[in-house]
């Protein structure tokens, strides 16, 4: 008779229910109570906000690496009677980050999603810029879009760009009139001039960026043609009839919008009736909402 011997089975980590955890340590969340010690003052409102350096800096680097350059003088009261002051940021704002870090849950609406997702970024905590992204990219309205397209090129967010470009394409004619597209940066605004699939018309999308101009010359301080430059390079003129490009000749007497060097090129286009112009391949085709003229069987009719 022989003897057998067993390995030991590894052990085996089980987990209970996540809810129950989470809903323990929300009741920790801006709670001055149970030991905390760390007092932030938020916004311009100076609001106090109580935390636990244990947690904060376990889960976030930038936690870590602030409390790790304070001294630590062992005296609770010490602790939070030297704020950590943050007057650059929302107290809702701050709040969601401190929620997400002690939950791993994230509470958020239209009004503060993007400034989480700021918040996200800055401190490198990149589930919760995740949950952002999936919140913004399922809330998108006319009123909103272009403030997370710039949001989605500021933070090099490529997804949430495309998802928010597909949005401006199938709502450009309401889109253009909106405050937020009147303040899209010149980064922002490139990308969507560059799509084919704009349901609007070349001269109305001309007249769109004509007012994007003129607002961001003011903000910006700048001359008009400096602003514009890089955008209106994306307009396709010789998408415009003859007429249309009359009219846009005498608008530009008055703004300096479009180097005379392009509107040139588009009547040449009309002198020779052919696409070979030497201008860039998608400056010559139709978009998605290009209301048809005489001259465009001469183009490259993408969208016919």
């Amino acid at each position: 008779m022989t003897s057998s011997t067993h390995s030991p089975l590894p052990p085996v980590c089980k987990h209970g229910p996540a809810g129950v955890f989470t809903s323990a340590l929300r009741r920790l969340v801006n709670n001055p109570e149970f030991s905390s010690d760390v007092k932030f003052v938020v916004g311009k409102e100076r609001q106090e906000v109580f935390a636990h350096r244990c947690i904060l800096a376990c889960r976030c680097e930038v936690f870590h690496g602030m409390f790790s350059r304070q001294p630590q003088t062992g005296r609770h009261t010490d602790l939070l009677e030297s704020p950590v002051v943050l007057s650059e940021v929302q107290p809702e704002v701050f709040l969601a980050v401190i929620e997400f870090l002690y939950t791993n849950c994230v509470t958020l609406n239209n009004y503060i999603a993007l400034e989480v997702l700021t918040s996200a970024v800055e401190y490198g905590l990149d589930d919760l810029r995740k949950l952002c992204v999936e919140f913004i990219t399922d809330t998108l309205k006319v009123e909103n879009v272009c403030e997370a397209m710039q949001a989605a090129v500021t933070y090099g967010q490529f997804d949430m760009k495309e998802t928010c470009l597909t949005f401006i394409e199938n709502h450009t004619r309401e889109i253009v009139k909106t405050r937020g597209f009147h303040e899209l940066s010149d980064l922002a605004l490139v990308p969507i001039l560059q799509s084919d699939s704009l349901l609007i018309d070349e001269l109305e999308l001309l007249c769109a960026v004509r007012e994007w101009a003129h607002v961001n010359s003011v903000v910006l301080e700048q001359p008009l043609p400096e602003v514009v430059k890089d955008a209106v390079k994306e307009l396709r003129l010789a998408l415009l009839s003859p007429d249309e490009l009359t009219r846009l000749e005498k608008d530009n007497h008055k703004d300096s919008l479009v180097p005379v060097e392009q509107i040139a090129a588009a009547w040449k286009f009309h002198a020779l009736k052919k696409a070979n112009t030497g201008a860039r391949p998608h400056l010559l085709q139709r978009r998605k909402g290009t209301r048809p003229r005489d001259h465009h069987r001469y183009l490259n009719l993408q969208h016919k």
